[in-house]
């Protein structure tokens, strides 16, 4: 049995926001991890765990998406994300993003379609209940917020995020 590539790498996260500016804007971008390629490589790592850098109103540090398929325009662009992915390679490195599929943003398109109407084929994405039970959030406080739009209750494991 062969053990998978992910048991033997050694990884390197980068939260890019705080990783390197290259626009002098204060802010990590994608280009700023493509200047840092090859010291991270001499350093050893073989493999880059990226933090999202997706569009996000930037309430959770960027985990809460609200686009999966557009890149944070403070952290550059799609040309530079696919740039990154092909430098990673030329280096014989592997590249991990970090997608959390189920923490997105109120403003995502998912959850506006799941919240708009209980019959949507995207009802069920997301936890809905008449009636909140006691589960509280990971950073503490009530997990359950209301929706006067749906009349229910939705659960948010992080962020009380407001609907």
């Amino acid at each position: 049995m062969s053990i998978p590539w992910y048991h033997k790498t050694s990884i390197y996260q980068i939260y890019p926001r705080s990783f390197y500016d290259t626009n002098g804007d204060g802010i990590g971008d994608l280009k700023g991890i493509i200047q840092k390629l090859d010291y991270l490589h001499e350093l050893g790592f073989e493999t880059l765990w990226i933090s999202p850098f997706f569009s996000s109103p930037q309430a959770d540090t960027g985990y809460d998406i609200s686009s999966y398929t557009e890149i944070a325009p403070e952290y550059g662009s799609m040309d530079d994300a696919e740039q990154l992915i092909e430098e990673v390679h030329e280096r014989g490195m592997k590249i991990v993003f970090d997608m959390v599929m189920n923490h997105t943003s109120i403003e995502h398109p998912w959850f506006k379609e799941s919240c708009s109407s209980r019959d949507n084929p995207k009802a069920d994405w997301y936890i809905w209940r008449d009636k909140p039970n006691n589960w509280q959030s990971m950073t503490g406080g009530n997990g359950w917020h209301y929706s006067a739009e749906r009349r229910q209750y939705f659960w948010s494991s992080f962020l009380p995020f407001p609907a």
